[in-house]
């Protein structure tokens, strides 16, 4: 009998970089850190220090994938660290909400994206297309397409998949060098005056609102959400070649190179643009970094920057898709999911039944930013379900000596236990303190009618699906004595 085909190592360093830095970067820098102050009012000017203080979390989080990433180098990402180091029951449940909160994220950013080519349409003064672009079922369609495209691309392999990811990383950097570079030579007078100009709108910033912790935490619990998708690259581990090296320090690069980026260009922007303007223009409509640029910048390089924007949303897509179907890849591998999800495809290598799953996942997504009107529903359930993953991960960090000393002993990155706790309590109190505050926001939250449009509950009622597929999953295994207690506490063969 011919053995089952496997996924195989052929991701390089470079491959699994990229795959991390394009979950990154895309609506977590053109859009979110401009839309927070439709989320969070009364953030004013303090969007740059509460961004910084997102990437404290984030940073704690990243080193604890890097610890657990060198000791289980396979796809399954958080689901077979926490599973293996923690607790199978948690492990599956909290993966759960990620693929769930991240499957919806998909679907929302390839719904934002088509304002962008509005923008573009509109800068070359084709005001018809900029207009058929806003139509609703036109925007949903192109959405769709956009993913479906990803899924397909996806599903021809990893050649295909590199081929497209490397050249638009390395275009995404170049064009938003644009943003950075513009905030040498103009400022906010120059804005003004543009405004005045072309809209014969006269703007006059307002007095900063006084600061207020509970804001500020509010808006960081937000902004968090710009750093998810280094996680990515974590579901590599069962393709990336020397995956003990690459995988931490992937997730390494990706997080600092990215928050650098991420800091100049948001500072740029801030620089360029007054927050009070940004502030009002957020309560009406969806805006942009290169929408709101677009008044000063010269003719073309608006274009440029739009068109960086654009690239940069889209190749978001083929990342993520990759990352929600390694999870389930893995999930099947342990009987948790039926067997034929982890169907892999005997000439390109790669999870065919799974990728086509979280296609149908990602297009719920686009209806729903559709039919709720507002995609940070959407947001924020990513950013609960994250949360929570990366807290586990810090609990792994710190139980997995005990709970799985075979596997805690083949960490290759932070050897030192001392390292370890520092990394793992860091990222405990830090990540439980967004928790709590981004709940509480939710929660509180008296704009919305309806319970489902709290994420709070949205999360809840997700991780209870979770918890019975998992029960009814646990008790068949056991019955069927399909597999040990003890197979949760090693590696699947590759």
């Amino acid at each position: 009998m011919e053995p089952k085909p496997t996924l195989v190592r052929k991701m390089g360093l470079i491959t699994v970089i990229a795959t991390g830095v394009s979950s990154m970067v895309g609506a977590s820098i053109n859009v979110v850190p401009f839309m927070i102050h439709r989320s969070v009012p009364d953030i004013g000017p303090y969007v740059l220090w509460a961004f910084a203080f997102a990437a404290i979390p984030a940073l704690f989080a990243g080193l604890a994938y890097a610890i657990l990433s060198s000791a289980m180098p396979r796809a399954g990402g958080s689901y077979l660290y926490v599973s293996r180091g923690l607790n199978p029951y948690l492990g599956f449940v909290a993966s759960f909400s990620q693929w769930f909160g991240l499957s919806i994220v998909i679907g929302v950013i390839a719904y934002i994206v088509v304002p962008f080519f509005r923008d573009i349409a509109h800068s070359y003064g084709m005001l018809n297309l900029s207009q058929i672009l806003e139509i609703s079922w036109i925007r949903v369609g192109l959405a769709l397409s956009f993913i479906w495209g990803f899924v397909y691309l996806n599903i021809r392999g990893v050649k295909s998949y590199a081929r497209l990811l490397i050249p638009m990383v390395i275009v995404i950097f170049c064009l938003g060098s644009i943003v950075i570079l513009s905030g040498l030579f103009f400022d906010q007078s120059d804005f003004l005056s543009a405004i005045a100009t072309k809209e014969a709108v006269e703007h006059k910033i307002p007095p900063a609102p006084n600061f207020h912790w509970a804001t500020f935490l509010s808006a960081a619990a937000v902004l968090f959400s710009s750093f998810i998708g280094f996680d990515a690259i974590a579901q590599t581990g069962s393709e990336a070649i020397n995956p003990k090296r690459n995988l931490p320090l992937a997730i390494l690069v990706a997080i600092l190179g990215v928050g650098l980026f991420y800091f100049l260009f948001a500072g740029s922007v801030y620089h360029i643009i007054p927050w009070s303007y940004v502030a009002e223009q957020a309560q009406t409509k969806d805006i942009t970094a290169p929408g709101l640029l677009s008044y000063v910048l010269p003719s073309g390089l608006d274009t440029l920057i739009i068109l960086g924007a654009a690239i940069a949303l889209i190749n978001d897509l083929p990342a993520m898709l990759l990352s929600v179907s390694r999870l389930m890849f893995a999930w099947a591998k342990d009987h948790i999911m039926p067997q034929n999800v982890a169907y892999i495809h005997p000439k390109r290598k790669t999870p065919v039944t799974a990728l086509i799953v979280a296609g149908i996942c990602a297009s719920i997504g686009v209806l729903g930013s559709h039919f709720a009107g507002d995609f940070f529903l959407g947001i924020d359930i990513m950013v609960t379900s994250m949360l929570v993953n990366f807290l586990l991960m810090c609990i792994t960090v710190i139980r997995i000596k005990k709970y799985n000393t075979p596997l805690y002993r083949q960490i290759e990155v932070f050897k030192k236990r001392s390292l370890q706790g520092f990394v793992g309590w860091g990222g405990i109190i830090f990540l439980t303190l967004f928790l709590g505050i981004h709940t509480y926001k939710d929660l509180s939250a008296t704009a919305v009618s309806a319970w489902y449009f709290h994420s709070t509950y949205v999360w809840l009622l997700v991780m209870g699906l979770a918890s019975v597929i998992f029960a009814l999953r646990w008790i068949a295994l056991k019955r069927n004595k399909t597999i040990s207690k003890d197979h949760f506490k090693s590696l699947s063969n590759e």
